[in-house]
C-alpha cells in the first residue's frame, strides 16, 4: 500500500474574499449614495425653483403688468373725463378700483422676500396717492361745478380751465405711481431671471449627478467583473483544470497551494485533503478488490460445487426411492401373505408384530411414494402450457371423492381462472392442500373448504379456506419444511412431505405461498400463479360469481 505524505496545508490568507468584496462594494455602495443624495437635492431644488417661477413670479408680473395698464388707461380717462365733462369718460377710471399689483395667493407667496415687500408696497402706495390725491379730487371737482353750472357741453371749457392748476400735480403723481409700478414688475423679473438661472444651474446639477450615477454603475460592474475575473473565476478555472487532472486518474498529481487566495484558497486546500483521502481509500479498495475477487473465485467453486452435490443428491433420492420400490413391495407383499395365512393361528404377540410389520412397509411406501413426488418437482421438464383451474379442481375432487363422502365435507370454489403452469403439478398441489383440508378437520364439524381466486396486476392468488384446526401463526413457517409435523402420527397420519411438496410446487411456478388465520377457526392457504398468456382466463369481475360443489 502506498504511503501518504505530510497533510498539505496553506497558511490563512491575510484578507479574504468576503472581506475585499465588502470594501469594494462599500466604496462603490458610498458614491453611489453621494451621487443619489446630489441628485435627490438637486431633483428638488429644480422642481422648487420651477414651481416658483410658475406658480409664483409668473403670475406676479401678469398682475404687475396688468395694473401699469390699468393705471396708464385711468390716467387718460381722468383727463377725457375733465375735457368732456362726459361719465361715460370715467370707465377704466371706476375698473381701477379695487385693483391691485398681486392678488392675496401671490402675496403670500411673496411675503418671505423683503425687497419684493417693498417694492409691492410702494407701487401699491403709488397708486393709491394718484388716485387720492390727484383723480378723485378732480372727478370731485367737476362734478361740483357742472352740478352748479348745469350739464352743457360749452361749460366743460371753463371746468377744465378750473381744475387745471392742479394737472401738473398730477403728472407727478402718475409717473411717480407708473414708476414704482414698473420698478416691482422690474424686481419680479430680475428674480425671475435669477430664479431660472439657479433653475439651469441645478438642471446641469441633476444631469451631471445622473452621469455619475450611471458611471459609477459601469465602474461598479467592470470593478466586480475585474475582481470576480481575479479572484474567483480565473482561480476555480485553475483549480477545476487541476481536479480534472486528478479526476482523469492521475491521482498522485497533488493540488497547486498557490491557485488562489481568499476562499478559493481553503476550497484548493480541503480538495488536496480530499484528494490524499481518495488515493489511500484507493489503495484501500484495491486491496478489498483483490479480497473479493479471491472470495467470488471460492464462492463460484463452492456454488458447482453445490449445484453438483445437489444434483447427486437429487439424483440419488430419486433413484433409492425408485429402487426401494421393488424390495419394498415384497416385503408387504409377504407380511400381508403372512397376516392372511397365519392371523389368529399363532399367539397374540405374533399377530401385532405382523400388524407392525404390514402397517411398517405401507407406511413406508406412502413415504417412499411422497419423495419421488417431491424429487420430480425440481426434475419436471414437461412443457408449461395455459390450464384451467377448474379442470385441475375436477380431477383433485374425483380423486378424494371417497374421503369427501366419508367425511361429509363440504367443498366450494368461486370461478377459477387460467394460469401458466404444469398441469400435473398443479393437479398434485389442489390435491394435496384439499386433503390437508380435510385430514386436518375439527373434531365438532363437517369439513368445510373454500376456493377462490383474486386477479392481481402480474398474477392470480388462489386461496383454500378450511373451517379445521388451523395452524398457530408461530408454525406459519415451520409446517412447509420436509418431515416437520406439528401432531404426532398417531393423532393425524402422514408422511410431514406433503405441505413442503406443495411449496416446492408454488415455487417451481415462480409464486409463492403463505398462511393466514381464518376468521371462526380454521386456515386459509394463498399463494399465487402466473397469469395466462392466451385468451381464455376469465375477468374479475367473473371470479365474484360463486359456484358450489358438494360431495358426500
Amino acid at each position: 500500500m502506498t504511503v501518504l505524505s505530510e497533510p498539505w496545508e496553506r497558511a490563512a490568507p491575510q484578507m479574504s474574499m468576503r472581506r475585499k468584496l465588502a470594501r469594494l462594494l462599500g466604496a462603490i455602495a458610498g458614491m453611489l449614495a453621494l451621487a443619489l443624495a446630489v441628485a435627490i437635492i438637486a431633483l428638488a431644488q429644480v422642481r422648487s425653483i420651477g414651481d416658483r417661477v410658475e406658480d409664483t413670479y409668473y403670475p406676479a408680473i401678469r398682475q404687475g403688468d396688468g395694473a401699469t395698464i390699468a393705471l396708464q388707461d385711468a390716467q387718460a380717462s381722468v383727463a377725457a373725463y375733465v375735457a368732456t365733462c362726459n361719465e361715460a369718460a370715467l370707465g377704466p377710471y371706476l375698473r381701477l378700483e379695487g385693483l391691485e399689483t398681486a392678488d392675496g395667493d401671490t402675496r403670500a407667496a411673496l411675503a418671505g422676500d423683503v425687497e419684493v415687500d417693498l417694492a409691492h408696497q410702494a407701487a401699491a402706495d403709488g397708486m393709491r396717492g394718484w388716485v387720492e390725491r390727484y383723480a378723485e379730487p378732480v372727478i370731485t371737482a367737476v362734478r361740483v361745478v357742472e352740478q352748479a353750472r348745469g350739464a352743457g357741453g360749452e361749460g366743460c371749457a371753463e371746468v377744465a380751465a378750473t381744475v387745471r392748476p392742479a394737472q401738473a400735480d398730477g403728472d407727478r403723481l402718475f409717473e411717480s405711481a407708473q414708476a414704482a409700478v414698473v420698478a416691482y414688475v422690474g424686481l419680479l423679473e430680475e428674480q425671475r431671471a435669477v430664479a431660472l438661472t439657479n433653475k439651469e444651474d441645478w438642471n446641469q446639477v441633476l444631469l451631471g449627478a445622473i452621469i455619475a450615477l450611471v458611471l459609477v454603475c459601469v465602474m461598479m460592474g467592470s470593478l466586480m467583473w475585474l475582481s470576480l475575473e481575479t479572484w474567483v473565476i480565473r482561480p476555480l478555472d485553475n483549480l477545476a483544470a487541476a481536479v480534472k487532472v486528478v479526476s482523469d486518474g492521475q491521482l498522485d498529481k497533488e493540488i497547486d497551494a498557490t491557485i488562489g487566495e481568499g476562499e478559493v484558497a481553503v476550497v484548493a486546500a480541503h480538495v488536496e485533503n480530499m484528494r490524499r483521502e481518495l488515493v489511500h481509500h484507493v489503495e484501500e479498495l484495491r486491496e478489498s478488490a483483490k479480497e473479493i475477487e479471491h472470495a467470488h473465485d471460492l464462492l463460484s467453486v463452492q456454488a458447482r460445487e453445490l449445484e453438483r452435490s445437489n444434483r447427486d443428491l437429487e439424483q440419488f433420492a430419486y433413484v433409492a426411492s425408485h429402487d426401494l420400490q421393488e424390495p419394498l413391495r415384497k416385503v408387504a407383499m409377504f407380511t400381508g401373505m403372512l397376516r392372511s395365512r397365519y392371523e389368529g393361528k399363532l399367539d397374540d404377540r405374533a399377530d401385532l408384530y405382523i400388524e407392525y410389520s404390514v402397517d411398517g412397509a405401507k407406511r413406508m411406501q406412502r413415504l417412499i411414494q411422497d419423495l419421488l413426488s417431491f424429487a420430480r418437482v425440481g426434475r419436471s421438464t414437461a412443457a408449461r402450457t395455459d390450464v384451467r383451474l377448474e379442470e385441475v379442481l375436477t380431477f383433485a375432487l374425483h380423486e378424494l371423492e371417497e374421503r369427501i363422502a366419508e367425511t361429509d365435507a363440504v367443498v366450494t370454489h368461486e370461478a377459477l381462472p387460467v394460469v401458466h403452469g404444469d398441469r400435473a403439478l398443479l393437479g398434485q398441489l389442489f390435491l394435496n392442500l384439499l386433503s390437508n383440508a380435510i385430514k386436518f378437520r375439527h373434531p365438532d364439524r363437517p369439513p368445510q373448504v373454500h376456493i377462490e381466486a383474486r386477479a392481481m396486476r402480474a398474477h392470480w392468488e388462489v386461496s383454500f379456506v378450511d373451517n379445521g384446526i388451523g395452524i398457530d401463526p408461530q408454525y406459519a413457517e415451520r409446517v412447509f419444511i420436509i418431515f416437520q409435523r406439528l401432531h404426532g402420527r398417531d393423532e393425524y397420519p402422514g408422511t410431514g412431505i406433503g405441505l413442503a411438496l406443495v411449496k416446492r410446487i408454488v415455487e417451481a411456478h415462480h409464486g409463492r405461498i403463505w398462511i393466514e388465520q381464518t376468521e371462526g377457526g380454521g386456515a386459509t392457504i394463498r399463494f399465487t400463479l402466473s397469469r395466462s398468456a392466451g385468451p381464455g382466463a376469465p375477468g374479475r369481475a367473473s371470479t365474484e360469481r360463486a359456484q358450489s360443489t358438494t360431495l358426500g
